[in-house]
């Protein structure tokens, strides 16, 4: 890969997912960071974003370091990811037959210059009514556990999702557009290295 090494300052198999999707050569470097939830949620998204990649480009020495981070917004009160199964099955009746927003931030840090940029996007999603069976399914599985707001889109909360205006991978944890836009800043083109993978991936296959 021409340009710097991207490195993604992330543990969340959904950002390591949609990434590796489009091709482009990573690594992936855990961050030891503590997500703050309280506060003006655009604020706090782009805090977490920027919070992560800086402590990963302290901890290499080259490299562009992407971080994301994404809330789960209702009449301003983020809502995290659950501690119970009950704060789950609380935090879906409060979404059930509503509208809520995402908010999710994306950074950028150089490791080696400290250069760093961050930006958002807001996204609003509209769930079905949920009846008090569907909660207990949905809960059963596990999948809202480990998720903002207690639900993946892509996963089966995605049989729950009436609408969605905006950005829907922003939604899954990592707005790809977004990452695009941040790395032209640093002469990286996400689009041209995806397409330059694959066609040599193309040409090794002949």
């Amino acid at each position: 890969m021409s340009g710097p090494k991207l490195i993604l300052a992330s543990s969340s198999p959904r950002r390591i997912a949609l990434l590796r999707e489009l091709g482009v050569e990573f690594e992936v470097v855990k961050p030891a960071v503590i997500e703050h939830a309280h506060g003006d949620p655009v604020e706090v998204a782009r805090a977490n974003a920027l919070a992560k990649a800086r402590s990963v480009a302290r901890r290499v020495k080259r490299g562009l370091v992407i971080a994301a981070d994404t809330l789960v917004v209702l009449n301003g009160r983020i809502l995290p990811k659950p501690r119970s199964r009950e704060e789950a099955k609380e935090f879906l009746r409060m979404l059930s037959g509503r509208s809520h927003e995402v908010v999710t931030a994306v950074a950028v840090v150089d490791a080696e210059t400290g250069r760093e940029c961050v930006d958002h996007v807001v996204s609003r999603v509209e769930f079905d009514a949920l009846t008090d069976e569907e909660l207990e399914l949905y809960v059963e599985s596990g999948e809202p556990m480990d998720k903002a707001g207690a639900y993946a889109i892509q996963g089966l909360a995605s049989m729950f999702v009436r609408r969605i205006d905006g950005d829907y991978f922003a939604v899954v944890g990592l707005s790809l557009r977004l990452l695009r836009k941040l790395l032209l800043r640093f002469g990286v083109d996400l689009l041209r290295l995806a397409v330059r993978r694959r066609v040599a991936a193309e040409r090794s296959e002949c």
